[in-house]
């Protein structure tokens, strides 16, 4: 049965009726910040939850490490049932061999009994269990430098994967263009082969060109999907559309102005050499605990004990308390203390290298970043004059074309060139954005406070999304990624 009224496939009001329909059955739905979304990574980051675990272990260690320091006290305690019996055979003589005999005897007891025990004792001096609870606080204080990098890094992670979505939706956007505008030129060059004004070297010319806009168009695409991807992982949630990135963010130098300073900055706040520094100290506390096995130990002790039976020739009930001073004094050990010494002393040496690395590596990566990003301002101002130029250089050949003087390869050629800088321009400023972030994160000051500075330049009139619009007015989902993940459950 065909329809009462048939629209044709491409017309403008089949179009129009299908985008209405589109948008009366579309959910309203807000675009996502960056900073909601940097909020839900903090909440439900897998490695960022992990390392709030692993401080709160380490944590329960320093307990455990002060708890040798404390008093020590148990118990004990029985009841019994005593059961003996004995038996005893003789043989003697008296005068002769005639007169020689045996006997036996035989006797037994049983009873029932109980006793009790208490012990305690208090460390005095014990240089060890001193050292190691020394020991186990900075481990606490080096993780906690630990979540603060890992917090940091996650907070440049998400920012890096909701850039590189937008990245990639606008270089996608000028992928389509390329594609539908050199479309537009293959048609012309068949329309003009049918006609006998141009050769068919031309429409091949044309067809390459737009076979090669199109593989382009779809990796771009491609790029899309894996971007939402990338920022689900971090989250743990999924996001409908994110805002985008307002044309008038300011593209400007950092600041402060002088590398110097960022990378007195970086000496003075990066967790990561902070870490290092920590390291150091954990290993100087390893050197202490092997020297302290050299050293005697002193302990007070007190011990109770208490026990009591139902035997019938005795009554009462036995006690007992000792109260003292215990020393030990380790005298031979077979060498293993002082081998001991020797390899935590390599083991500070190694952490004092390491430090070293870090703080050097620390400088390069600021001194690099801050020559990047103030590169990156004169690249996006590059990049923005390259698409005037380039679009003006297409209009020319367009013209040149017209008249005879350029030929087809020379309009595709600039065509691709023009969309090549939009590309080109829409990379340079996520990249600046990104290069910024990453400097503060090397740095050490990259905190929710700058998340909600760069978010303030997000605009919600332009949002990014994986569901696009086709030449029908048909939506259709980009990607499938899948139900959100959800936590074990509790034991």
């Amino acid at each position: 049965m065909s329809p009462l009224i048939s629209l044709p496939s491409r017309s403008p009001l089949r179009h129009a009726i299908s985008l209405l329909v589109v948008a009366a059955f579309a959910p309203s739905v807000h675009a996502a910040d960056l900073l909601t979304i940097t909020q839900d990574a903090l909440e439900h980051s897998a490695t960022l939850n992990s390392s709030r675990s692993t401080f709160k272990s380490t944590e329960a260690g320093q307990d455990v490490e002060r708890g040798d320091l404390l008093p020590q006290a148990s118990a004990t305690g029985s009841l019994y049932r005593y059961d003996s019996l004995e038996s005893q055979s003789y043989a003697g003589s008296s005068g002769s061999q005639a007169a020689a005999g045996t006997g036996s005897s035989s006797s037994g007891e049983d009873y029932n009994g109980s006793s009790i025990g208490v012990s305690v004792t208090q460390a005095l001096f014990d240089a060890t269990n001193w050292y190691e609870y020394q020991q186990s606080k900075k481990q606490v204080g080096q993780q906690a430098l630990q979540l603060e990098i890992d917090q940091q890094q996650l907070l440049y992670d998400v920012s890096e994967a909701y850039f590189e979505i937008l990245r990639a939706k606008e270089v996608l956007e000028a992928r389509q263009a390329q594609e539908k505008a050199i479309g537009r030129q293959l048609e012309q060059s068949r329309e003009q082969f049918n006609v006998g004004l141009v050769a068919i070297t031309d429409v091949n010319e044309a067809k390459a060109a737009f076979d090669s806009a199109r593989a382009q168009r779809i990796a771009a695409k491609s790029d899309l999907q894996v971007s939402f991807e990338t920022l689900e992982r971090l989250t743990g949630q999924q996001y409908d559309s994110i805002e985008g990135l307002d044309d008038e963010l300011p593209i400007q130098p950092p600041v402060p102005a002088s590398r110097d300073d960022w990378v007195e900055l970086a000496l003075s706040s990066s967790p990561s050499i902070q870490y290092a520094q920590a390291a150091v100290e954990l290993a100087k506390s390893g050197v202490d605990i092997a020297e302290a096995g050299h050293l005697p130990t002193l302990d007070a002790f007190a011990d109770y004990s208490y026990s009591n039976n139902d035997r019938d020739e005795l009554r009462g009930h036995n006690e007992d308390l000792q109260i003292g001073v215990q020393a030990n004094l380790p005298i031979y050990t077979g060498g293993s203390t002082s081998a001991a010494v020797r390899e935590n002393t390599y083991t500070l040496e190694a952490t004092q290298y390491d430090f070293e690395d870090q703080r050097r590596y620390t400088m390069q990566q600021v001194r690099s970043l801050f020559a990047q990003v103030s590169n990156d301002v004169e690249s996006v101002e590059a990049q923005r004059e390259a698409i005037v130029s380039s679009r003006s250089a297409l209009e020319a050949t367009r013209a040149g074309y017209e008249v005879g003087t350029r030929n087809i390869v020379d309009v595709l050629n600039a065509e691709q060139s023009l969309y090549e800088s939009i590309s080109n321009y829409a990379d340079a400023r996520y990249t600046y954005v990104t290069d910024l972030l990453q400097l503060r994160q090397q740095t050490g000051v990259l905190n929710l406070d700058v998340i909600r500075a760069t978010n303030r330049w997000l605009r919600d009139s332009n949002p990014v999304s994986l569901t696009e619009v086709d030449d029908a007015g048909v939506s259709s989902s980009v990607e499938d990624i899948g139900a959100r993940p959800t936590p074990p459950p509790a034991s």
